[in-house]
């Protein structure tokens, strides 16, 4: 038996490659699977979709999943986010459409395919390590600077990965996303 936010995410996972949809795994999920263990209300996606996509989605996943074709279509239109519901397990998953500016064509373009079950090969595109920290800190930064939990899981991907993160990437980033003070702040802590 898999782990609820694993079974569920598979699920809309195979859809999106199905369908040849572009996206990634962000949020408490990926920085899970780079940094410290913590469990999660929802997983956060982003995907490249569009509005041809919609019946195909909706149809591989309306037996499954509470959704609402209109916020979809909405969503696709604003370049926003929009959520389905899990019907057995009430988990929540919220994709955010691709909006195109340039931090997120870049964490599409870095995505990379994780195992997430070693016995059986299962694996999804997860934003990368660096991407994962930058997300959080902006996400921590429009908070307020007060989630203690986007905190620890910022610090926990830098001490976990310590020496085989891309600096470079991270300070650029971090500069353009205006958290590089906070990212600063963090590898300090992490050390």
């Amino acid at each position: 038996m898999l782990p609820e936010p694993i079974s569920v995410t598979l699920l809309v996972t195979q859809v999106f490659e199905k369908l040849n949809i572009p996206y990634f795994i962000g949020g408490s999920l990926a920085s899970t699977i780079y940094g410290m263990v913590r469990s999660t209300q929802d997983v956060d996606m982003v995907a490249d979709m569009e509005h041809h996509h919609v019946q195909p989605f909706i149809a591989s996943l309306r037996s499954d999943f509470f959704m609402d074709e209109e916020m979809i279509i909405a969503s696709i239109r604003d370049k926003s986010s929009f959520n389905i519901i899990h019907r057995t397990t009430m988990f929540k998953v919220d994709i955010f459409i691709q909006n195109k500016n340039p931090f997120q064509q870049s964490e599409l373009t870095r995505a990379q395919r994780q195992i997430i079950l070693i016995e059986s090969d299962v694996s999804a595109y997860f934003a990368s390590p660096e991407d994962t920290i930058l997300a959080k800190l902006e996400w921590y930064h429009r908070g307020g600077e007060v989630s203690e939990r986007q905190w620890s899981d910022v610090v926990g991907i830098l001490k976990l990965r310590a020496g085989t993160l891309d600096l470079g990437y991270l300070r650029t980033w971090a500069n353009e996303l205006s958290v590089i003070d906070l990212l600063e702040v963090a590898l300090r802590e992490s050390s």
